[in-house]
């Protein structure tokens, strides 16, 4: 069982046995058909493509985030539909360094599954080792039997609120720096961070070939960052609740297990005028 992350070379030993099923989850947030038209250039052969915003999420309502969690049962049936089983090996991938994989990796992990690993450098890494690209789509092989049974792994703005004052929380946000300090915003209405949280962009989670930086050097850096913080009281947001996961999985690659997301993120966190705002 592969669980955080898969190299290519273990990923090809693997690929056409029926217990594998692969998700092709390349994302742009400024171009909604980026996705679907990379994988209809080419894919991985067998994965299906994963919609960050209809698979992966679902629709906002101008309260809950640009991208708020979808409906277990929503989800769990699209993972049926795409032959996936609780015993299924699921590797997901994009090309941006597992940004949007590891979205994936989290909702099967909230949905209490551990056999699920991100591809380590994207489908540039595949392309890299010789692996092969297919042009046909996969809509799911057969009907799968995946049944939930969710985690208490992620926590609600009214969490955060509450432990705000009393400054119980680590909060990291994996926001690049000049959007944390609300300088340069061009996606949200309203810049700033959260008050008290830290800024970890999530880009340095890799290494200059868009692959995982090891095991080691991935905790000395988070363990700069948490200091004596427990793991599992560490709190991860970014935009919406996509690129947090990122640092999440960092921190489970180094050993650094269960900390939590909030999935709102700041596009929750400021569509309540009564909550703080912070810039330095």
């Amino acid at each position: 069982m592969y669980t955080n992350l898969i190299e290519s070379e273990e990923l090809i030993k693997i690929l056409d046995e029926s217990n594998t099923v692969v998700f092709d989850c390349r994302h742009e947030l400024t171009d909604p058909e980026y996705g679907i038209t990379s994988y209809n250039k080419s894919h991985i052969p067998g994965a299906i493509f994963a919609c960050m915003d209809k698979n992966l999420s679902k629709k906002p309502d101008g309260t809950n985030g640009r991208h708020p969690l979808p409906d277990i049962h929503s989800l769990s049936d699209w993972l049926r539909k795409c032959g996936v089983k609780n015993s299924t090996q699921v590797v997901a991938y994009d090309d941006a360094g597992g940004v949007y994989g590891s979205r994936l990796w989290w909702l099967l992990s909230w949905l209490g599954t551990d056999s699920v690993a991100v591809l380590n450098g994207g489908v540039q890494d595949w392309v890299r080792i010789g692996g092969a690209l297919d042009t046909k789509p996969t809509h799911g092989c057969s009907k799968g039997t995946f049944e939930p049974n969710p985690r208490n792994i992620s926590v609600d703005a009214q969490f955060i609120s509450k432990k705000l004052h009393g400054h119980q929380l680590l909060i990291i946000d994996a926001r690049a720096a000049d959007r944390f300090q609300g300088r340069n915003e061009t996606i949200d209405p309203i810049a700033g961070h959260i008050p008290g949280a830290v800024n970890r962009f999530f880009k340095n989670n890799l290494n200059q070939n868009g692959k995982f930086l090891d095991a080691k050097e991935l905790k000395a850096s988070f363990e700069r960052i948490i200091g004596e913080t427990p793991s599992s009281e560490v709190i991860h947001q970014c935009g919406s609740g996509v690129t947090a996961c990122h640092n999440l999985l960092a921190m489970e690659v180094a050993e650094l297990k269960n900390s939590k997301l909030y999935p709102g993120s700041w596009s929750e966190w400021i569509s309540d005028p009564n909550r703080p705002v912070a810039t330095s």
